[in-house]
């Protein structure tokens, strides 16, 4: 199996005077706890708060550098209803819900709840 890269912001980073979190990635870091599996089947890369953020960039152009970002490898499987996007030759998801959607078909975990 190929791996998948996720881009995720560092918990506790600096901004607006305090030290806060990206709650989005936060679920994601958590969906992670309930299923370690698909965490080792990933390549997980933190990105900074500060924009331009490189790693997207490079794969997605300056308008696609949210984070939480899951960008597929090119041989593993895409679903329609999972909020896949495409950039750049790359396939990619940038928001927790269309994750969770796309890890629970991909490996059969629980559905995000009302999706």
């Amino acid at each position: 199996m190929k791996r998948d890269t996720l881009f995720l912001l560092p918990p506790g980073f600096f901004d607006n005077d305090r030290r806060e979190y990206c709650p989005e990635c936060a679920e994601i870091w958590g969906l992670l706890s309930y299923y370690p599996a698909i965490k080792e089947s990933l390549e997980i890369v933190y990105q900074p708060i500060e924009k331009p953020r490189a790693g997207l960039v490079a794969l997605l152009g300056d308008k696609n550098q949210n984070c939480p970002t899951l960008v597929l490898d090119a041989d593993n499987p895409r679903y329609d209803d999972a909020g896949i996007m495409q950039k750049n030759g790359h396939y990619f998801i940038n928001n927790a819900r269309d994750m969770g959607r796309y890890f629970a078909k991909r490996f059969g975990t629980a559905w995000p709840r009302g999706s």
